[in-house]
């Protein structure tokens, strides 16, 4: 008799099946795969543009500070607008293919199905990222890449909050449904005018300047970007890197628990209306 796995075997076997099963779907769409990429590249062509209005032509340091900028903003920019799709989406698209209530009606773990879009993002869009950084590095100017580990922890940490900012944009999705597809373009927006990810937070309005002191991914962008171009004059902008370090580290510790505990809330609601499978 075939024994059954349990606890932490049965969990991340449950994880490396979830992960596997989006990795599958991603590829049976070829043309969407591709699209996927020439996506990017537009989008990297149009920053690069953008970037090089805020270049001084004075020497090959402003150029290198311009490209870290840019470069790490957008990584940053990439993995929100990832996270927003692939995890806060998709719920809404298991939901509408009927899906969503077949995984609440197995003993599968449903923070599993979860942590597997992350998964996925974290390897799509950590390569989307290395070949896109690498295109404008080449564009732009030399990347400057200083206190790597440190650097690293940052973007870790920011990441961790807004995989949790996805979590609750997840619950979301499950009350608004097909609105969710607006409401994530509005975001987007708001974030690169908002936090700055492809230009100097110097360049906004003093009263925008003062609204994105109180966004932590604004911090997150601010103080990965500022580190990984080893602090440069008037870097970061919005704080001293103490307190932005400590900004992002509540954020990624504390916005997962209470993005994945609004998803809960959410799912037990809509489990108790009957709703997980309406359209």
């Amino acid at each position: 008799m075939q024994s059954r796995l349990t606890g932490p075997a049965a969990f991340f076997s449950t994880l490396a099946a979830m992960t596997g099963k989006e990795l599958t779907i991603m590829l049976r769409y070829p043309v969407e795969f591709a699209a996927s990429f020439g996506q990017v590249f537009l989008i990297v062509a149009s920053v690069t543009l953008a970037g090089l209005m805020f270049t001084p032509r004075s020497g090959e340091q402003d150029s290198s500070a311009t490209t870290g900028v840019v470069v790490y903003g957008f990584i940053i920019f990439m993995f929100l607008s990832d996270t927003l799709w692939t995890i806060g989406y998709n719920v809404r698209r298991d939901q509408k293919q009927g899906t969503l209530e077949q995984l609440y009606l197995s003993p599968a773990s449903k923070f599993a199905n979860l942590l597997s879009r992350i998964t996925v993002s974290l390897v799509w869009t950590g390569l989307l990222c290395v070949t896109s950084a690498a295109l404008m590095s080449a564009l732009i100017g030399k990347l400057p890449v200083y206190n790597l580990p440190l650097g690293l922890l940052v973007l870790i940490l920011t990441l961790s909050g807004t995989f949790g900012f996805g979590f609750a944009f997840a619950a979301l999705t499950l009350r608004i449904k097909e609105s969710a597809q607006t409401l994530i373009n509005v975001i987007q927006f708001t974030f690169m005018v908002v936090s700055a990810p492809f230009f100097p937070f110097s360049v906004l309005p003093d009263w925008v300047i003062a609204i994105t002191r109180f966004i932590p991914l604004s911090h997150g962008v601010d103080a990965f970007r500022s580190l990984m171009m080893g602090l440069p004059p008037g870097y970061p902008e919005l704080a001293p890197i103490e307190i932005e370090i400590a900004v992002i580290a509540v954020f990624g510790l504390v916005m997962p628990l209470v993005g994945y505990g609004l998803y809960r809330h959410e799912e037990d609601v809509a489990r108790r209306a009957g709703t997980l499978s309406e359209y």
